[in-house]
């Protein structure tokens, strides 16, 4: 046994193997989230900060939004991209707003116009993504039918899209049409003015939304891709009719100039798409870039697109500092918006 144990050592140092010298791993230890009755939010959120892999990151999007906001000195820009109003963000949004959490939106013609058509009263309503009875296309056929829009498994009856294009003819573009030309960002102001004219006058029982409440807190909204939706179809019939004259470059000077004179800057990115690139592009024509980040996505960033490039990606090109907090969130942004929003509120309040 002796010259066997003697001829394994011997062996070892013909390999040149030797026992890794390793630091003690008692840094960090993973634990277990414990959870219970009546926990709030941010207990939750702490509770992820024990485990790994998803809630990890959930727990690390809440310190970095939570230092974010509580950065006065910080200019908030946030990207809404995806179906966020027609299935229940728009709130959440709003109210981000009107506590002065968000300096500069960025987001969708189509969210925009969701938000506009609850602001002067048609709704969104729960639905199905398939019928028991019918295959998926015979089912969406069926819908076309009866005049209603589906947006997964919410519905949207198309007499609201009629609703909206009244308000807008009526309400929004013509005070626009008499002007040489206007940015597309004084296009969404005017629509947050006539947005929460209407839903006073009309006493209608929903909030006023997004666009109002951005028109009544001075926060500009940009809308890159405002042509990509019902609200810029409308927008460019009525330039048929009237000397509405749409200027997409005119938004590019105050938006980089938001971004030059921030002290320090973060941005949410909900969803990825034009609204996202168009927030972080603009730190390509200034001295500085994004110093925190927070980001949700269920795109993988394997395929190199945009929508689930990482925020660390995003620092090579210049857009996040090197030294930037931030993290990216691969989920559903109507589960993790209102918990990481939350929770950080919550942590501000404290």
């Amino acid at each position: 046994m002796t010259e066997d144990h003697e001829s394994t050592d011997e062996g070892d140092e013909a390999t040149g193997y030797e026992e890794p010298e390793r630091t003690t791993f008692d840094h960090d230890p993973i634990g277990h989230s414990h959870v219970w009755g009546g926990m709030s939010v941010g207990d939750l959120a702490d509770q992820y900060g024990h485990a790994g892999i998803g809630a990890a990151g959930v727990h690390e999007a809440v310190d970095i939004y939570t230092e974010m906001l509580a950065d006065d000195d910080c200019t908030v820009f946030m990207s809404l991209a995806g179906a966020m109003v027609p299935t229940g963000m728009r709130q959440i949004v709003a109210d981000l707003i009107r506590d002065g959490h968000v300096d500069v939106l960025v987001t969708t013609g189509a969210n925009l116009t969701h938000d506009s058509i609850e602001a002067i009263g048609g709704k969104h309503h729960h639905g199905d993504h398939e019928h028991p009875d019918l295959d998926e296309r015979e089912f969406d056929e069926q819908l076309r039918d009866e005049q209603v829009d589906r947006i997964y498994n919410v519905y949207l009856p198309q007499e609201y899209f009629s609703l909206l294009e009244s308000h807008l003819r009526d309400n929004v573009f013509p005070p626009l049409a008499d002007k040489d030309s206007v940015g597309i960002a004084e296009l969404c102001k005017q629509l947050g003015k006539a947005n929460a004219e209407r839903n006073e006058q009309e006493d209608i029982e929903e909030d006023a939304g997004i666009a109002a409440a951005a028109y009544e807190n001075d926060v500009p909204i940009y809308c890159p891709a405002v042509q990509d939706s019902v609200f810029g179809l409308q927008a460019w019939m009525y330039s048929q009719i009237s000397d509405l004259t749409l200027d997409a470059l005119a938004d590019m000077t105050p938006l980089t100039d938001l971004a030059y004179d921030a002290d320090t800057a973060g941005c949410l990115l909900v969803g990825g798409g034009v609204p996202k690139n168009f927030t972080l592009q603009t730190m390509l024509v200034t001295p500085g870039a994004y110093d925190y980040g927070v980001q949700i996505t269920m795109d993988s960033s394997s395929t190199g697109g945009l929508s689930g490039a990482t925020l660390d990606e995003a620092r090579s090109w210049g857009k996040m500092t090197k030294e930037a907090r931030n993290v990216t969130v691969l989920g559903d942004a109507t589960v993790h918006l209102p918990l990481i929003v939350a929770a950080a509120r919550e942590r501000l309040e404290a």
